[in-house]
């Protein structure tokens, strides 16, 4: 397994749009919503799991999850959101040790919403990375990409680590509060800076 940089950040800050920058300069990206959206999928290995606990009405005709009925459900106020973690988390962090054991580049990044609120990725994640911006900023992005409403996106935000806490933890903070040439920038810098760490890391695995 590569060196692993842990990227995590609240809704709305740019994590996408950042790893998809490093993933444009050849590092291998290993997403976990992604690998979510693929259980939960038609046929996937957590639909049955979900629908044992849930009940069909959870599961749309086509044998996927009904994400906008979950989402309702979650954010109820209901024990369903720790239900559902405790289904789909074990899930996820299975196939990031797969796919991480299967990465090519000189580093590796692990999208991982909330890497900073379990330790599941302790064991795996050498280097944290925080994508940040205003909480201003992160709400309109998310309403327009999401289309959903204020309320929806701050309860969604309420279940995160509180922004200052996140950006305590990290190791490295990008700061995405302007345009896309000023996030680049700062990707190309920490480019660099995971190159020369992993070359480390490597030439101490050697020598030890």
């Amino acid at each position: 397994m590569t060196f692993v940089v842990g990227l995590t950040g609240g809704i709305g800050c740019g994590k996408s749009s950042a790893t998809k920058i490093f993933s444009d300069l050849g590092v291998d990206v290993i997403d976990t919503d992604v690998i979510s959206r693929e259980l939960t999928q038609s046929g996937g290995s957590a639909i049955q799991m979900i629908r044992n606990t849930f009940g069909d009405a959870f599961i749309t005709t086509d044998g996927a999850l009904d994400r906008k009925k979950m989402r309702n459900l979650v954010f109820s106020g209901s024990d369903a959101r720790l239900q559902l973690e405790k289904i789909l988390h074990p899930l996820i962090l299975e196939e990031t040790v797969l796919q991480a054991k299967q990465t090519h580049s000189s580093y590796s990044i692990i999208v991982i919403p909330l890497l900073f609120e379990t330790n599941d990725y302790d064991n795996i994640v050498q280097r944290t990375l925080a994508v940040d911006c205003d909480e201003q900023q992160q709400l309109s992005r998310t309403m327009a990409r999401s289309h959903l409403a204020e309320q929806k996106v701050r309860a969604i935000m309420a279940t995160q680590l509180l922004r200052e806490a996140r950006l305590q933890k990290a190791d490295d903070i990008i700061i995405n509060n302007q345009d896309i040439d000023h996030l680049r920038m700062q990707v190309l810098q920490l480019h660099h800076k995971y190159l020369m760490l992993s070359e480390r890391t490597q030439i101490s695995g050697f020598k030890g």
